[in-house]
């Protein structure tokens, strides 16, 4: 299908740009968004009288996602969420859990801004970007932690899974060090026993 497109679509084209695209991702996706229009006599006749009027309206809203790009850029945010062990979330993290914790920093983002490639399913840093505009595009950082001292941490850098897997690999050997019931509770109550008489 052929169509005019009305805003700058990544991979496709820029605004005024006839191209061909197949018959359901215009109907899906392009049409009913108002991305763009089908080719017709009509619709190219309307395009040249509202092309002033549409990059106009482009820069204007540019204009304002620079504004909060600027902002944003490079912020990072913290989530709490409940994990094992090894670092595996009891869930995961969706768009629109990094669009609510940067709503309640004070920005403004759709859940359809925040683009997730690859599901987080573990704890850790993730950079993701976030489409303020066709034409602006920022990075920020989401930080996905089990809990508020841990999400520090990680922000300064350390592996806190690593540290927790030695603490536990320490507990381990030292219980295999003593025998059950041996340790120094049991040699101080001997002590006891023995200044008592």
């Amino acid at each position: 299908m052929q169509v005019i497109l009305l805003e700058r679509v990544e991979k496709l084209g820029q605004m005024g740009d006839e191209v061909r695209v197949k018959e359901g991702f215009a109907r899906n996706y392009l049409l009913p968004k108002k991305k763009a229009l089908r080719a017709t006599k009509a619709n190219r006749d309307y395009f040249q009288a509202q092309k002033v009027q549409l990059e106009a309206n482009n820069l204007k809203f540019r204009g304002e996602a620079e504004k909060i790009g600027k902002k944003l850029d490079g912020k990072s945010f913290v989530l709490i969420r409940q994990a094992g062990d090894r670092g595996q979330l009891y869930g995961s993290v969706s768009p629109r859990d990094v669009a609510d914790a940067a709503e309640k920093a004070g920005f403004k983002i759709d859940r359809h801004q925040v683009n997730i490639s690859q599901a987080i399913k573990t704890v850790g840093l993730f950079s993701i970007p976030v489409v303020l505009h066709p034409e602006v595009k920022v990075n920020i950082t989401v930080n996905v932690a089990r809990s508020e001292d841990e999400a520090e941490r990680q922000a300064r850098g350390e592996n806190v899974l690593e540290a927790r897997t030695e603490a536990e690999e320490a507990t381990v050997a030292a219980e295999e060090l003593f025998e059950a019931g041996a340790g120094p509770k049991a040699e101080a109550s001997e002590e006891g026993e023995e200044q008592s008489p």
